[in-house]
């Protein structure tokens, strides 16, 4: 297994330009950066990374009741799913780690564990290439399939290549490995997963012993109610951060705690 040490840029401190002491400045010298085109981030409405629009302030609820959610009860992982697809947690997950990453303290690190339709990479505009499928089967590096969009302590780790066998592959051991390595590096770094439907698919079951939480996005008027009784029971015994409310009545993203 290939060293990890390089998995992230390394934070610092810039006292001389201004920064207050608890910004977390990110120096990239390995990461690729590729900024994200600004029209195909709202034509994909990726909100968050705009200072002005629509559910943005939305959004930032989320992203401060989550954190005062997680902070308190030391978590630093979070896998996104939701009852079906079309729901929009891909979205909600692209979303809220950019809100995450507007926090001075923060950074945020989105891994796109959707290894049999990703999407992240389409989202902001990357091309596909070698991603998180590639290190699990090919022990490539990490350090040179990270991408930074252009949003300042943001990085995306893409899915890579599509696989059939995605729940063997997040259930296995180098994928254990890897969450705790990205856990433990960095204090003020939040992972947060983008997984798949949990009706639909088992990865997300199988994968969810392995982070601190799971947020449950919902589609208000189309999610029924036995759905989400049937995923509440398949989630039984993992800590559930709450729901998301998407596409909601009242023009509003709505998070509820449970």
């Amino acid at each position: 297994m290939n060293s990890i040490e390089n998995l992230a840029d390394k934070n610092t401190a810039n006292p001389a330009a201004g920064l207050p002491s608890d910004k977390v400045n990110i120096a990239y010298t390995q990461t690729k950066v590729q900024k994200a085109d600004e029209r195909l981030l709202k034509q994909n409405r990726i909100i968050s990374a705009f200072p002005q629009g629509k559910w943005l302030e939305s959004y930032r609820m989320l992203r401060t009741r989550c954190l005062q959610q997680m902070d308190a009860m030391e978590w630093k992982t979070v896998a996104i799913t939701s009852t079906g697809s079309g729901t929009g947690n891909s979205l909600t997950a692209a979303n809220l780690a950019i809100s995450m990453a507007m926090e001075l303290d923060r950074t945020a690190l989105l891994v796109d564990a959707n290894l049999q339709n990703p999407s992240q990479h389409q989202l902001f505009g990357f091309p596909q290439g070698a991603g998180l499928s590639d290190y699990l089967l090919n022990d490539s590096e990490l350090s040179t399939m990270l991408v930074n969009p252009g949003i300042e302590r943001l990085v995306v780790l893409p899915a890579g290549k599509p696989l059939f066998n995605s729940t063997e592959m997040l259930r296995s051991p180098k994928m254990v490995r890897l969450v705790n390595e990205l856990k433990s590096r960095y204090p003020s770094r939040i992972i947060i997963f983008d997984m798949p439907p949990i009706l639909s698919h088992d990865d997300t079951l199988g994968f969810s012993p392995y982070v601190d939480c799971v947020l449950l996005v919902v589609d208000e008027g189309h999610t029924k109610t036995e759905e989400l009784k049937h995923a509440a029971n398949l989630l039984k015994g993992i800590d559930l951060l709450g729901s998301v409310f998407n596409k909601a009545t009242d023009d509003k993203l709505s998070f509820e705690q449970v």
